[in-house]
Parts: structure tokens; C-alpha cells; sequence
């Protein structure tokens, strides 16, 4: 077992002061570092913002407060790493940059160290790869905001060991996080079946089926916590659109960015942090995402399609069934970390899409996305698992039996 005393995090920011905060509440020192003393400095702040906040709300004395801070320290250097025990990487989502960062780490920390990346998409077996102990490198996806959400998804890549696993897992528990173990995939397990939900959102508002208002509101009345569009604005449209296309290149026709998408990142439409996205939050254009609209479909000659709240969650049941039958998760682990990651619920609480699937139905499940995909083509394509289960009986709740297994109900006593 690798005992970790002491820990990094690669990137300063939102994200990495977040993480730096997170460690630091478990007891542990911790070093921010970033290639600007400015970096540095915001990570910094982003970890006291959240200490300062507890404060303000009566859950930590100021003095409290003040030790936690000193567990935290920045650079912009790598010269206290020769004693560092996990590095926990969670600079910006390119590969080429990440790689170069772990060879360095691989240089300058001690061979026992984990190297560890925040990546939400990226393989962990290629960043592996650019270093000499690939038995030691796992990802660690934490959610934002960090110090807010619990699950942190552990993936690990071909070659990390078990014992590495194990001790990971078991970290992230000492920092009061859920952690679900991920067998790696391209998106790992909550942005693969997110970014259906939300680029087939994408695809009704550029097919005019309903507006980007109605989509949204139609999402939080079915009780998610918000609605696709605004959640976009808020995490990066940019960042949206980098993570589709990391799906599509990975899992194909099921995965084609909606064009909406593409046309707002040209744009430079980011969200929230510059002004505008799919909404607007300055002086930027009102009606630049209806003239968009308008373009594609005279582009495309798709317009007037029908919308429901099942177009946009069935592919994300579709999705799950997909992971589920390359054994990236376990059904129950599935429904968690969609619940504690994204939010996940229905009218009556918190819920992963097994769970509603198998409420609704598989047979009923199977025969909608027949349905949408005759008339909206390969994006629902039912899964093979989706189709054996309903052939073998597995219907869900009535049945006893669907992707998980209940009581035997009433109707079939």
C-alpha cells in the first residue's frame, strides 16, 4: 500500500485551487503549481474563497480556517516535488499538453509517486504511456466545483496496477469523495452519457422542434437540477464541444456534434465566463443563435421535427446500456455516479437512467427509440444489451428483472 502524505496539483484556477482546497480539508499539505505566478495565485484564492464562505456560514472558526490554508502552498517550479506522494494533474484538455506534463513529472518526482490526471475525457493509457512507471498513473476526474461535488470517477488506464487502484479508491474516500471506479472509455462513464442528452438538446433547438427556453424548462419539470443548455453556458461551450468530439471520434454516427454547436464555438460563444453562449450575459448579439438556427435548416432541410422530454433522455439510457455492456460500470455504480455526478433525478428524486429505464419499461424503452430512430436516424439505434434483455423477458420492474433486479411485482405473482 502506498502510503500519501503529502500531494500536488498540476494547474492553478477554479479547478486546481478546487482540488488544492479538497486535499488540504483532509489534513494534507499540498502544492499548487502553474507555469505563472498569477495561476498560482488564483488557485490559491479558489481554495481560501471556499474556506472563507464555511467561515461566513458558522461550519469553520477563522483560525481553523487559517491552518487549513497553510497546508497549502504555490509555485512555479518543480522544486519541491522530490517528496511528493500523488500529483494530481488538471491543466487544460489537450493531450499534447498533458503528456508533456507528465514526462516532466515523470522526471522530477520520486518513482513511488502517483501520477494521477483530472482529465474528463482523454485517455489515461496514452498519458501513461509518456512516462516510465504506467503502473502509477490513474485518472482522478473531479467534478465542478470540486470542494462541492461528491463523486470523483477513478479510471484506471492498461497498465496502472490494482494495489495503485486500491490506494486511490481509498484516498479519495479519506477526502470525504465518492469514488466509483471507471474502466477507461473515451468520456469515462458521466460525460459519455451526458453529451448525448445534451447534444440531442442541440439538435432539437437547431431542427426547431422547440426553443432553447422550452427545452430547458421541459428538462428541470421532468427534475433535473437544470436544463442543457444553461448547464452548457455554465461549464464551457468550448469545453462541451471539445468533449462531443472526443466522443465522436471514438464511437461514431451516434456521437456527430450537433451543427448549433459547432457554429457556437466558431463563434466564440463560450458561456458564462465570456459573455455569451447559447444564452447571452452581455452586450453580445440576442439574435445570433436564432439566425443559426435559421441557417442550418435551410443548410440541412430539417425543421419541425417532434420534441419530448424522452428525445432527449432515451439516448442517454441507450448510452448507459452501451457501458453497461462493455462492463465500464457496474449497473448499480452507473445510476450512482449519474445521480451524485450530473445531478440525475426524476419528479420523485434522485435517479439513474437504469433505474428509469427499467421503470419505464425495456419493451417500451426499445419501442421509442425504434420510433425516434426511423424518423431521426443513427443516434438511436436501440444497444444490442437493450435488445437481448427485451427478447429474454427482462423487462424491468414488472418483470422482476431489467438491468437490475426487483421484487417480483404484483402483476406477475
Amino acid at each position: 500500500m502506498a502510503y500519501i502524505y503529502k500531494a500536488a496539483v498540476i494547474g492553478g484556477g477554479t479547478m486546481g485551487g478546487g482540488i488544492a482546497q479538497v486535499v488540504s480539508h483532509s489534513g494534507l499539505p499540498v502544492i499548487i503549481k502553474d507555469i505563472s505566478q498569477d495561476a498560482v495565485d488564483k488557485g490559491i484564492e479558489a481554495a481560501r474563497e471556499v474556506y472563507a464562505s464555511r467561515v461566513k456560514k458558522g461550519k469553520m472558526t477563522q483560525h481553523e480556517m487559517d491552518q487549513k490554508m497553510a497546508l497549502i502552498t504555490g509555485t512555479t517550479t518543480y522544486d519541491d516535488f522530490d517528496d511528493v506522494d500523488l500529483v494530481i494533474e488538471a491543466v487544460t484538455e489537450r493531450m499534447d499538453v498533458k503528456k508533456a506534463v507528465f514526462a516532466e513529472l515523470d522526471k522530477v518526482t520520486p518513482s513511488s509517486c502517483i501520477l494521477a490526471s483530472n482529465t474528463s475525457a482523454l485517455s489515461i493509457s496514452e498519458l501513461a504511456a509518456s512516462t516510465g512507471r504506467p503502473d502509477k498513473v490513474i485518472g482522478m476526474h473531479f467534478f465542478n466545483p470540486a470542494p462541492v461535488m461528491k463523486l470523483v470517477e477513478v479510471i484506471p488506464g492498461l497498465e496502472t496496477s490494482e494495489d495503485i487502484i486500491n490506494d486511490v479508491m481509498d484516498f479519495t474516500t479519506s477526502l470525504r469523495k465518492l469514488p466509483i471506479r471507471v474502466e477507461e472509455c473515451a468520456g469515462f462513464l458521466v460525460n459519455r452519457l451526458l453529451m448525448p442528452f445534451f447534444n440531442e438538446a442541440v439538435y432539437a433547438a437547431q431542427e426547431g422542434a422547440a426553443s432553447m427556453e422550452v427545452i430547458d424548462a421541459a428538462v428541470t419539470a421532468a427534475g433535473m437540477p437544470m436544463g442543457p443548455f444553461f448547464l452548457a453556458d455554465m461549464l464551457g461551450v468550448d469545453i462541451c464541444r471539445e468533449v462531443q468530439h472526443v466522443l465522436y471520434e471514438e464511437y461514431g454516427l451516434r456521437m456527430a456534434p450537433a451543427t448549433l454547436l459547432e457554429r457556437l464555438f466558431e463563434a466564440r460563444r463560450f458561456g458564462k465566463k465570456n459573455g455569451a453562449g447559447f444564452y447571452v450575459y452581455n452586450d453580445a448579439s440576442e439574435t445570433f443563435v436564432a439566425e443559426q438556427i435559421a441557417a442550418v435548416q435551410a443548410e440541412t432541410g430539417i425543421t419541425g421535427t417532434p420534441f419530448s422530454f424522452d428525445r432527449l433522455l432515451l439516448p442517454m439510457i441507450n448510452e448507459a446500456a452501451y457501458a453497461l455492456q462493455e462492463k465500464v460500470a457496474s449497473p448499480n455504480d452507473i445510476d450512482i455516479a449519474m445521480m451524485a455526478g450530473a445531478g440525475m433525478a426524476d419528479t420523485s428524486g434522485p435517479k439513474g437512467p437504469l433505474q428509469i429505464a427499467d421503470e419505464m419499461g425495456l419493451d417500451v424503452v426499445l419501442a421509442k427509440l425504434e420510433g425516434l430512430h426511423r424518423v431521426l436516424g443513427e443516434r438511436f439505434r436501440p444497444a444490442p444489451l437493450i435488445k437481448r434483455k427485451v427478447r429474454a423477458g427482462h423487462l424491468g420492474v414488472k418483470t422482476g428483472k431489467g438491468f437490475k433486479e426487483y421484487a417480483a411485482s404484483l402483476e406477475t405473482v
